[in-house]
């Protein structure tokens, strides 16, 4: 399977802070680890018997940006031995907009780096501040034209439903977005996660969600607003100027295999997903004295891995065709999912026209209600 293997995660697991909503695996402040981190990488890339040629590599977080221009130069030093991206490869790196300077484009550049994922969430100073968000509007402008002037593709994540956020600041924040030349922009709708300072917040009143309908209105205005400006809704979350979708993200969709490290990072192999052990400490002291970090392993079925391919693809715009599902799992998309399906095309939730299943925009609206009828 290691032959197969054409795309890559790694988590870089170091913020500035953690912001109120995050339950990533990350550490804040603690910039004295990122040499035991380089180190533990570099031990854990040795599981792998050769170097891998990539199409895709991704390095996620936490905030990768974070370990500034030398250190991610030191990183890609660290990674190069193993991890080979291909002459055509996308090479994307997260970023939060305070992070990104001339020096960074540069380390950018020497490094391969030709896409930037941009942590924005917002340009509304009200959302960013209930967000814990550190940076404004006035940032976000003067990186996006340095990246773009810099020939980066340049990915916009945006949350909608945020605590006081209004409709027509979602507008706005779409608005400037669009106006502003990102050629990727993914939509998220704020999630209360257990243990986050948010969830605390709501639990003692000082933090209300947005209400249900609202959040949909929102998502609904997201929709409007991008497909209006050129931009098409691809999976759920995910919106992108022609040709611009993020090929990473569809390997993950696809099903494919793909390599990840660092503390949290999951890999798959085409049916069993293994995951690391999440703590960043414990990752760096098992790997340095010479330890395992494997944490959880979900060894899926093949009608598991079936279902989970079902609801990929049903995320995803165009939808799933049955034949090619079938030439793929190994099974009829109908042994899996027969009843949900028709009863999600009686409720306006789903187009089937023998051939291939798609969410409509209702569904799509609802999707994340869907899917335990499949799962």
């Amino acid at each position: 399977m290691k032959g197969d293997i054409r795309h890559a995660y790694v988590h870089v697991p170091f913020c500035r802070h953690r912001c109120g909503y995050c339950d990533f695996t990350l550490v804040a402040g603690r910039d004295d680890l990122f040499e035991d981190y380089y180190t533990a990488l570099g031990i854990e890339l040795k599981r792998l018997a050769q170097p891998i040629e990539l199409d895709t590599l991704y390095l996620g977080g936490g905030t990768p940006s974070h370990l500034g221009p030398e250190g991610i130069r030191h990183l890609f030093d660290v990674l190069h031995d193993v991890l080979r991206p291909k002459s055509a490869a996308e090479v994307t790196i997260e970023a939060n907009p305070l992070d990104v300077s001339e020096a960074t484009v540069e380390a950018f550049h020497r490094c391969g780096i030709n896409r930037v994922s941009l942590g924005v969430q917002s340009l509304n100073a009200l959302t960013l501040s209930t967000l814990d968000r550190d940076h404004r509007e006035g940032d976000v402008r003067q990186v996006m034209h340095l990246l773009l002037d810099s020939g980066f593709t340049v990915s916009v994540d945006l949350i909608i439903a945020a605590p006081e956020q209004t409709l027509d600041a979602v507008g706005r924040d779409l608005e400037a977005i669009t106006s502003l030349g990102a050629q990727h922009i993914s939509v998220y709708c704020l999630t209360w996660e257990q243990g986050t300072a948010f969830w605390g917040k709501r639990a003692r009143g000082t933090l209300t969600p947005v209400a249900e309908d609202v959040e949909h209105k929102m998502f609904e205005l997201a929709i409007d607003r991008l497909s209006s400006s050129g931009y098409q809704q691809y999976e759920v979350s995910n919106f992108a100027q022609p040709e611009m979708a993020c090929r990473h993200n569809e390997a993950y969709w696809d099903c494919r295999p793909w390599e990840a490290f660092g503390p949290g990072a999951a890999r798959f192999d085409g049916q069993n997903r293994t995951t690391n052990i999440r703590s960043t400490s414990a990752w760096m002291k098992n790997l340095i004295a010479g330890k395992g970090v494997t944490g959880d392993i979900d060894a899926m079925t093949t009608e598991g891995a079936a279902r989970e391919r079902l609801v990929l693809g049903l995320r995803r715009r165009r939808g799933v065709g049955r034949m090619s599902f079938f030439q793929q799992s190994g099974f009829q998309v109908d042994d899996l999912a027969k009843k949900p399906i028709q009863e999600w095309v009686a409720a306006g939730f789903a187009e089937d026209d023998g051939e291939h299943v798609r969410l409509t925009r209702s569904g799509m609206l609802l999707s994340d209600s869907l899917w335990s009828a499949v799962l």
